[in-house]
């Protein structure tokens, strides 16, 4: 395949590009700011706010998938604008289309989520990922909407340099042991992704870790792999503070992982510590 990846120099963007590379993918990537230093792929600068750039790079490039991992938390241009730009560019060049979206677009008021639940966001950030959503159903029924929770890897991803950060007091603030998601493995997400793009399969997906665990446990067990006193890392509960959002959401990946040969691991499983 020739994949056009959006938001290729981010944590999960990485991921895509390296495993496109392995199976012998020709792969285009686009960042903001600064090339990274990946070799092989042929990196383009792109503002995905810029509906006429995204259109002209997806000409350009002729992809027969286009992968979109790019986002930003505080910018709705970005994530719901953007998301909705490089999937018209998507369509134009009639290229598979596979959205990353998130577990923020939905309250936490539900036990689980299943991929038949209607997002009902309490943030903006939610709230643009699921604009997004709305608009590529509209625009490509056949595009893979892909919802996941925290991703987590070897190292590198922003909660596993947060919680060394605290572990060594380089930082303060606290793991909450009542905030609730289902991380999942970078590598575990991008080969599924990657499947799901090359699959016949349509419409929303959820795509994260089978174990849902606490922030608190989520720390600990990164502590624990990495060699770190877990007894530092300081507690908190999110209900007791007047941070937005849901503080309990798990996504039920039954039905995706039915459909996917990737395994799709959870936290208890992919952070254990490799034996000695």
């Amino acid at each position: 395949m020739r994949l056009l990846v959006f938001g290729g120099t981010g944590f999960l963007g990485l991921e895509i590009t390296r495993q496109a590379q392995l199976a012998g993918d020709d792969v285009v990537g686009t960042f903001h700011t600064r090339v990274p230093a990946s070799t092989g792929v042929d990196w383009r600068r792109v503002d995905i706010r810029r509906r006429d750039d995204v259109t002209a790079l997806a000409r350009q490039a002729r992809p027969d998938v286009v992968v979109n991992a790019a986002y930003r938390q505080t910018d709705w241009a970005t994530t719901a604008d953007g998301g909705t730009h490089v999937a018209l560019a998507a369509a134009a060049v009639g290229a598979r289309l596979v959205h990353v979206s998130s577990d923020a677009v939905f309250s936490g008021t539900t036990a689980s989520y299943d991929e038949t639940r209607l997002p009902d966001p309490t943030t903006p950030y939610g709230a643009a990922k699921a604009a997004a959503e709305t608009a590529i159903k509209g625009i490509d029924p056949t595009a893979i909407i892909a919802r996941t929770s925290l991703i987590v890897g070897d190292g590198g991803s922003p909660h596993e340099e947060y919680v060394h950060a605290l572990a060594s007091g380089a930082v303060t603030g606290a793991l909450f042991t009542d905030d609730v998601r289902c991380p999942g493995h970078v590598t575990d997400l991008a080969a599924a992704l990657l499947e799901l793009a090359a699959s016949p399969y349509t419409g929303v997906h959820h795509v994260a870790g089978v174990d849902a665990v606490s922030r608190y446990e989520l720390g600990v067990l990164i502590a624990r792999r990495d060699g770190l006193d877990h007894t530092a890392l300081p507690t908190g509960l999110r209900a007791a503070t007047s941070l937005p959002g849901p503080i309990d959401v798990r996504l039920d990946c039954v039905r995706t992982q039915s459909r996917l040969t990737t395994r799709l691991r959870g936290a208890r499983e992919f952070l254990v510590p490799s034996p000695t």
